[in-house]
């Protein structure tokens, strides 16, 4: 009799991680998607939270984070614990607001707000151990870093460093434009696109508490008047490619430490086309194989490059956003759909991708959201 009891107490054990285990895997594919807007086009208000899942495709309205003015631009903390938007103003009303997330509920609870120290912010980005916030402000021409406080509130900026300069595009390139801050794989560099004076401005990083958190190194000019906008790094092997808005085209580097070296660059543009070009996002999917661009103008479309060994990039296809001012748009973390945040026409739409050839396929899905113009995925817990 004992040894019955026994033997059914052990299985029990053995039972318990299976048991775990699959409701591990249920959650796979379930993804809370986290959408920054423009709030003075009158048909958003605020960060909006809606439920995705990657098995059918199929997404649910979670929640709402109202009164949170222009969140174009968002970024999470590597414990999804915090999220941090930018609040695109501009007249030096330009400021970042700080958010507990509640990733079970897909809910935000506000924290604090704090200046940007610029006119109109329109990037964010975190480090991994959550310490350091860093923005980038578009007309104001500078970039500012902050701390972190241990409820995921922001200080005020601790460092704030001011670009000068200009490019030969009289209109767009007549000041320092800030684009982007973009933390390198390793976290010892920052690069910072600046659109309006045609460089990657690169900066050491200083990972104390210390008010010279980030250190000039050498900036990387780019082509006249192409307007670099995004920086992103392959997830596998040590190559950066760099979106020019201005000029629709992509450019491959060659990243050591703290240089990057040109190798290549290519235009997103179909031959004969003649029409107006703004090229915006660019994302490489995990596996590493395939790169995203978009581009708003006439051309409200997707373009699909596959990657070499060599980090070379191949034309593959091209994918209509079939809305207009495709602005951001995101991967799943599994690689099944890309989703795409058509700003002018107040939706995102929903394509499903092949793993392998990395093309994309309409789904008939929308989410309508006034003026979507980023797009973020976290987990489901």
């Amino acid at each position: 009799m004992k040894f019955t009891l026994l033997l059914f107490l052990n299985s029990l054990i053995l039972l318990v991680p299976a048991i775990s285990s699959a409701q591990r895997t249920s959650k796979k594919g379930s993804y809370n998607l986290l959408i920054g807007t423009y709030t003075t086009t009158g048909k958003s208000e605020g960060i909006y939270i809606y439920h995705f899942n990657s098995h059918t495709g199929e997404f649910k309205f979670k929640s709402l984070a109202k009164g949170v003015e222009n969140p174009s631009y968002l970024c999470i903390s590597e414990n999804q614990n915090y999220v941090y938007a930018v609040n695109e103003l501009g007249k030096s009303l330009g400021s970042l607001s700080s958010f507990s997330f509640n990733s079970q509920k897909g809910e935000l609870t506000f924290l604090n707000k704090v200046s940007s120290m610029g006119d109109d912010p329109c990037y964010i980005s975190i480090d991994k151990e959550g310490k350091h916030v860093f923005a980038g402000n578009y007309s104001g021409g500078n970039l500012s870093v902050f701390n972190t406080l241990e409820n995921g509130s922001l200080t005020e900026a601790i460092q704030t460093i001011q670009h000068t300069g200009n490019s030969i595009n009289t209109k767009r390139q007549e000041k320092a434009h800030v684009h982007s801050t973009v933390l390198s794989p390793d976290e010892k560099m920052l690069f910072a696109a600046d659109l309006g004076t045609d460089k990657i401005n690169s900066y050491s990083i200083s990972h104390s508490e210390r008010s010279n958190v980030l250190t000039p190194s050498t900036p990387v000019a780019v082509k006249a008047g192409s307007g670099p906008r995004h920086l992103t790094f392959h997830p596998k092997r040590k190559f950066a490619y760099l979106i020019h808005e201005l000029t629709a085209e992509i450019s491959v580097y060659d990243y050591q430490e703290e240089d990057l070296k040109l190798k290549q660059t290519i235009s997103m543009l179909d031959s004969g086309f003649n029409g107006a070009v703004g090229a915006a996002d660019i994302h490489i999917s995990g596996d590493g194989k395939f790169l995203y661009a978009s581009n708003r103008g006439d051309a409200n479309e997707l373009v699909i490059y596959s990657i070499a060994k060599n980090g070379e990039l191949s034309f593959t296809g091209r994918q209509s956003s079939t809305g207009k001012t495709p602005r951001n748009f995101g991967l799943t973390p599994d690689g099944k759909f890309l989703l795409v945040a058509n700003q002018n026409s107040d939706e995102i739409v929903i394509f499903k991708r092949n793993k392998k050839t990395g093309l994309l396929s309409e789904t008939g899905k929308k989410i309508a959201v006034g003026a979507p113009v980023c797009l973020l995925f976290a987990e489901t817990r």
